[in-house]
């Protein structure tokens, strides 16, 4: 094969053509409908969860957020948690205790104490511990909660035209 016949029907012209850029956004949906593909993995309604997850978005604390949706605010943690945030009552140590519990090497009464939680905390604990998030509803709501995140720290910012 020559460079003629890779050449042939190579057209040059004086502009590209411009097609743009192709991209599927859906952020444009409401929020309950992004859910609702995932609703029957969610602890409450896919409104709900939209609910509760706009809710902690705007600042809420989780148990405001829960009250926002009419749920309790353990489910309103549990929906957070399968969405993909940090509502974990215990930190690292409190994990492994947890760990250990599940694994048979401790009693409750026992793994509630040394992990100084109340019942409804280790309860909520085990329950993180024992679901993973749900990559789906992560993906659902990634802008709803990202960028409440970075709205409290926008005055810390600095502009572009700041560090010229």
């Amino acid at each position: 094969m020559a460079l003629s016949d890779i050449a042939a029907g190579v057209e040059v012209t004086t502009h590209q053509r411009d097609h743009g850029v192709a991209a599927v956004d859906e952020t444009d949906a409401p929020l309950s409908e992004r859910l609702a593909p995932v609703a029957d993995d969610l602890p409450c309604s896919a409104a709900t969860a939209a609910t509760v997850v706009e809710a902690y978005a705007a600042g809420k604390s989780v148990g405001d957020a829960g009250r926002a949706a009419g749920v309790a605010p353990v489910m309103a943690a549990k929906t957070l948690h399968l969405v993909g945030e940090q509502v974990s009552p215990v930190g690292p140590q409190g994990r492994e205790i947890i760990a250990d519990w599940l694994a048979g090497d401790l009693s409750r009464s026992d793994a509630i104490a040394l992990a100084d939680v109340t019942e409804q905390e280790f309860a909520l604990a085990v329950y993180i511990e024992t679901h993973e998030p749900l990559p789906a509803a992560r993906d659902a709501v990634e802008g709803a909660l990202t960028t409440a995140e970075r709205d409290p720290l926008r005055e810390t910012m600095s502009d572009i035209g700041e560090l010229l």
